[in-house]
């Protein structure tokens, strides 16, 4: 597509769709959102930018093929269940720890935010392989 419109606000858009989709996935951990949703709406925002620009531009911009990034969202979200096994419990039990920071603020990181983040990297990898393929088909 050529339209001067729809380029420039393209521009605009997938910086504030893919923060917000990191902020989906970054929610999800402990309230309704997550991985899935999160990963829906960085493919969604990548998407755009192919129907503006084009499908090599996107590859280009993902650096890696993105059936890459589903595999590593996949081995990311499965090696998320070892350290559970490692204390002896079932794997996919949580672990947590605590970091401190210097004003005296805690942040809790724990191994479901893995999880989440290896989802969401597999719905990226995916929907941008389906996507990216069948536009590539098509001749956009």
């Amino acid at each position: 597509m050529n339209s001067l419109i729809l380029r420039t606000t393209t521009g605009f858009l997938l910086s504030l769709l893919m923060l917000f989709s990191v902020y989906l996935m970054l929610r999800g951990h402990n309230a309704p959102g997550g991985g899935f949703i999160g990963g829906l709406t960085a493919t969604a925002a990548l998407t755009l930018y192919a129907f503006a620009f084009d499908v090599a531009t996107v590859r280009k911009m993902l650096r890696l093929d993105p059936l890459s990034i589903a595999g590593l969202g996949l081995a990311l979200a499965l090696c998320s269940g070892l350290p559970g096994m490692v204390g002896g419990d079932a794997y996919l039990t949580s672990r947590w720890a605590v970091l401190l920071l210097p004003d005296g603020a805690e942040i809790h990181l724990g191994t479901p935010l893995l999880f989440d983040f290896g989802v969401y990297l597999v719905v990226i990898g995916v929907g941008c392989a389906v996507l990216l393929t069948m536009a590539e088909e098509r001749g956009e």
